[in-house]
């Protein structure tokens, strides 16, 4: 351990960079409360998307980072902001005319459209903690409904009240003066409709630890600001929550970026001691727009998980996080290859070369070996010259392929043949569009298939990508990618594919010199 402490302190790995920053932090002795916090929010006005795991995911692998740099014990929590006020009703959702009466009612007061809960928010949190369960995490769910209501939050509420104008200074700094003329930190829960009051506090009693204003109708109310009674504004909320748990790292996307140094101040303010903080890009759809929980674009974690492995997922998570990345369906094959390629090369690397590794980040010390002997790019293009309709289809030619392999030996590649068949069917099969070769190609396809028949060696993908390649040089393809780009296209309609050689050891000689005539015969084309 002291060893694998040692080569981490020196990481370049962007979760050990952040780790570094929370042992930077208790450099001089543990916290009070004896662990590191790490936080991560979510508000549940929709369905939970995909950003919403990749931010648990990231923060969990910083987590396991520090616990290598440190013995300090830590804890997570997953935190839903679940008394929000319903602003509007999101469009993937059933019985929507219904939800339009509960507009700017807290979240766990708004009926489930599902039918399947006690409220909205109850739904959206179940939803949330079923795919984090299905993960693995290990964490801490907190709901603010209860956080406020059971008095877990009090204390903190009343020091806001007592530091009111401090607090109101904070905010009135950040807002314009219209906006500056009715805003309050506090919002009250109205006591007979429920609803979530954007009202001006006429005063705040701090001895008293009440609030007043009057309501729509005129009518004035006093209300304690704990109990539930009241929530705070959103910013506030945050920097409110960092000081009343006492929270250590806590990462957003960039839209929060210009609101760190309001959540910091009132963090500050009510006796807090603001957390490191890491903010990742946003996540985009193929269209370049942000992915929304509202509109339910972009891809959500159980389409993911129709096509691709947990693990594919993770990997694509781990990549760059201080980048933008566009997330919808062309990633995926990418992400489980390049998933495979760093498992295979986990094996034979150093120390310091497996802590810069995705999957030490995705496994921690457990990391599997990979048994892809076929890549999913060559599975997609055998589902396709194969017309598979399923995984069996392509076991086929996997077994002549690799004789020792099977669904038994190798789950990953037999889980990963059915997500194939799956993801060329949906995805690929629509858009494929052959084309007749010109004369030189038709010529150079020929050429191949004789030296294929030929051909009397093994099955071997160098032998075979040595024939493929001296077939283009021989007939003047300058430069060679024309020679791969003109079989792919006559051949698997498509400009890109595999590497050709290994995809004639996969599907079989006979098997291509077939395809071959076929794409010389236009029959592909039609």
């Amino acid at each position: 351990m002291t060893d694998l402490r040692e080569t981490a302190l020196n990481s370049k790995a962007w979760p050990f960079e952040e780790a570094r920053r929370l042992v930077k932090r208790y450099e001089n002795g543990p916290p009070e409360k004896g662990y590191v916090l790490f936080e991560t929010g979510y508000g549940p006005s929709g369905l939970p998307h995909i950003g919403t795991f990749g931010e648990v995911l990231r923060t969990t692998m910083v987590r396991r980072a520090f616990e290598i740099l440190s013995d300090i014990p830590t804890k997570l929590i997953c935190f839903s902001d679940d008394m929000d006020g319903m602003r509007k009703v999101p469009d993937n959702v059933p019985n929507q005319e219904m939800l339009a009466d509960y507009l700017q009612m807290p979240l766990t007061s708004v009926p489930d459209p599902f039918g399947e809960h006690e409220s909205f928010g109850h739904h959206n949190n179940a939803m949330l903690r079923r795919f984090l369960d299905t993960f693995g995490f290990e964490y801490e769910f907190y709901s603010a409904r209860e956080f406020y209501r059971s008095g877990a939050f009090d204390e903190t509420l009343l020091r806001a009240a007592e530091r009111y104008d401090d607090l109101m200074a904070v905010m009135l700094k950040s807002l314009r003066e219209e906006r500056q003329q009715t805003y309050s930190i506090f919002l009250p829960i109205h006591p007979e409709t429920g609803r979530v009051l954007y009202v001006p506090i006429k005063q705040v009693d701090a001895g008293e630890g009440t609030v007043t204003f009057d309501d729509a109708e005129g009518r004035e109310w006093t209300l304690p600001v704990t109990g539930g009674n009241v929530k705070l504004q959103w910013k506030p909320d945050f920097g409110a929550r960092w000081a009343a748990l006492g929270v250590d790292w806590e990462s957003y996307g960039k839209e929060h970026a210009p609101n760190t140094a309001i959540y910091s101040a009132i963090c500050s303010k009510l006796g807090g001691k603001p957390p490191e903080v890491f903010t990742y890009e946003l996540f985009l759809d193929e269209n370049g727009q942000k992915i929304s929980k509202s509109t339910g674009n972009g891809i959500s974690i159980d389409e993911w998980l129709s096509y691709a492995s947990t693990e594919s997922l993770s990997y694509f998570m781990y990549q760059k996080p201080k980048t933008a990345k566009r997330m919808y369906f062309d990633v995926i094959p990418k992400a489980v290859d390049e998933y495979h390629q760093q498992l295979r090369a986990y094996a034979g690397q150093d120390t310091a070369a497996r802590l810069n590794n995705p999957v030490f980040h995705i496994h921690g010390h457990n990391v599997p070996a990979s048994n892809m002997v076929v890549s999913f790019a060559m599975l997609l293009n055998l589902a396709s010259v194969a017309h598979a309709e399923d995984k069996e289809a392509l076991w086929g030619f996997i077994r002549r392929y690799a004789p020792d392999a099977s669904a038994e030996t190798h789950p990953d590649l037999d889980q990963a043949a059915g997500f194939a068949v799956r993801y060329y069917n949906d995805f690929v099969k629509p858009h494929k569009v052959f084309r007749l070769p010109d004369e030189k190609e038709a010529a150079a396809m020929r050429d191949l298939a004789d030296r294929l028949a030929a051909y009397d060696g093994p099955q071997d993908d160098e032998a075979l990508q040595t024939i493929v390649f001296a077939v283009g040089k021989d007939h003047g393809f300058e430069p060679l990618r024309d020679w791969f780009k003109a079989l792919y296209e006559v051949l698997l309609g498509a400009s890109q594919g595999p590497r050709f050689g290994g995809f004639v050891a996969l599907y079989g000689v006979t098997e291509t010199i077939g395809l071959i005539e076929d794409g010389l015969a236009g029959t592909l084309a039609v």
